[in-house]
This record gives C-alpha cells, sequence and structure tokens, in this order.
C-alpha cells in the first residue's frame, strides 16, 4: 500500500522553523497499532491522520510513543496540506476529534484554529516541577497540564529541564511561561510522558495560555512567541468558551510511503 505524506512545519513563515509535523490523508482509518507505528517511524512530535467524511474531517494525531486527544500544530498542519495540496477551496474545514469539532480558518496569508477554551486552577508547586525546571515559578496551575508561570522571558529560555524530575508529574505536559519581551507571553512546553520531551510550538497549550494571559492582561487578543530553539509565533484570541490560534505553515516535503 501506498500512502502519500506531507512534512510541514507550523506556525512559522520558514522552514525548519515552528514545529514539524506528518500529515497523512487517507481514504480510511487503517488500523490504530499501524498508524502508531508511522508516527514512531516519523519521530516528530505528531503525526495527523484525517478521513473525509461528507463536508467534513476525522483527525487523529500520534505522537512517537501515544494517541493524542488534542494537537494545535499538526491540525494546522493538515489543514495548510488541504488549502495548498488537495484543492480545499472553503474558507473554512471542520474536523471532527476525540476533543469534538474544531475548524480552521483561512485568512489571508494565515489560518486560525477555532478549539475549546481551557481555564486551569490553581494547584501547589510540586517539588518535582521545582527540580524538573530547575527554578520556582510564581504560580502553578493546573489543567490537562500544568502551568509554570515566571517573571520574564528570559526565566522561559534559560530552562534546562530535569525530564527524570518531570516524568514524577501526574500530567501531560508542563508548559512555562512568562510575559514577553516583544510580544505578550512567551511559553515553553515539556511532554517526555508521550513521547516528546520539547515540543517546540505548542497549539493544545494555547487553550490554557490564552485565558491566563487574556485575564492577567486584560486583553482578548494577543501575540505569543513558543521561545524553543525552533521558535514559533501566534496569534490568539479570547473568546470565553473558544480560542483562536493563528499561524502559518510551509512544507517540507511531499513523499510516498510504502507499508
Amino acid at each position: 500500500m501506498k500512502l502519500t505524506m506531507y512534512q510541514v512545519d507550523a506556525f512559522t513563515e520558514k522552514i525548519f522553523g515552528g514545529n514539524p509535523a506528518a500529515v497523512c490523508p487517507l481514504e480510511s482509518w487503517l488500523p490504530a497499532p499501524l498508524m502508531q507505528a508511522i508516527a514512531a517511524e516519523n519521530n516528530l512530535a505528531e503525526t495527523a491522520f484525517f478521513v473525509r467524511d461528507g463536508d467534513r474531517f476525522e483527525i487523529r494525531w500520534f505522537t512517537p510513543a501515544a494517541e493524542v486527544d488534542l494537537c494545535g500544530h499538526a491540525t494546522l498542519a493538515s489543514a495548510h496540506v488541504l488549502f495548498h495540496h488537495l484543492g480545499y477551496t472553503k474558507a473554512e474545514i471542520v474536523f471532527r476529534s476525540q476533543s469534538g469539532e474544531l475548524r480552521a480558518l483561512k485568512k489571508d496569508e494565515l489560518i486560525y484554529l477555532d478549539f475549546p477554551a481551557h481555564s486551569p486552577v490553581a494547584a501547589p508547586v510540586e517539588e518535582a516541577l521545582i527540580k524538573g525546571l530547575g527554578k520556582t515559578p510564581r504560580e502553578v496551575h493546573k489543567g490537562r497540564d500544568y502551568l509554570a508561570v515566571f517573571g520574564e522571558e528570559a526565566d522561559i529560555v534559560s530552562i534546562r529541564p530535569d525530564f527524570s524530575e518531570l516524568l514524577k508529574l501526574d500530567c501531560l505536559g508542563i508548559i512555562a511561561t512568562a510575559p514577553g519581551s516583544a510580544c505578550d507571553f512567551v511559553s515553553r512546553f515539556f511532554a517526555p510522558r508521550v513521547g516528546v520531551p520539547e515540543d517546540p510550538v505548542t497549539g493544545s497549550a494555547h487553550t490554557l495560555l490564552i485565558p491566563y494571559w487574556a485575564k492577567r492582561l486584560g486583553k482578548n487578543t494577543l501575540r505569543a512567541v513558543q521561545v524553543s530553539k525552533r521558535r514559533g509565533e501566534l496569534f490568539c484570541e479570547f473568546l470565553g468558551a473558544r480560542v483562536l490560534i493563528g499561524g502559518r505553515a510551509v512544507t517540507f516535503f511531499q513523499a510516498a510511503v510504502e507499508i
């Protein structure tokens, strides 16, 4: 069997930046173990698979180690493939996922993801979090992920994570965030539990980050930068129960995969 696969750098306007995702359009679903094996072979933070169902698309995401219930950058990459390679002409794509209905909207050179908002709640500062990040956050909140808030951008850039400590935390991932020096806020994201030590740019993390920073800064439109080595830029809007996460994407390659 031959499959077409794309590798797309998401939340960037140039290759070798942002977050790379593999995108595999399917005519029908493959067995989950096979999709997991493909994701492990790709060895990227996420591989997205989607199947058309009428005027909508079913979408699933796999890290090298596990299926996850939400992924922003691979959804952005999938929308980019549909808009730029597969001839999708409408301005809006509707995806169905384990996290409900998700939408991707094309506006000029940006693609906006319409995702559910998640409001984290205050949580105690665990010793494993302090040791894992190498410093003590000013605040800690928890939703699907831990949200560790620091005082300034330099605190985030200088983190050298201890993954053996972060693995002790009962969560999918750990978000470290602070006010930005040239944007509203910055972040980094670590998810060793699902085989992603550091994710370069994490759309799903912004479902927590946007509500937090919108409330703290008193503004609903924000610009964010994920300050990993590859860096990524996100254009954000808080809509109450939903968030918009906008970004650019660029194709690195298109290939035929034989399985």
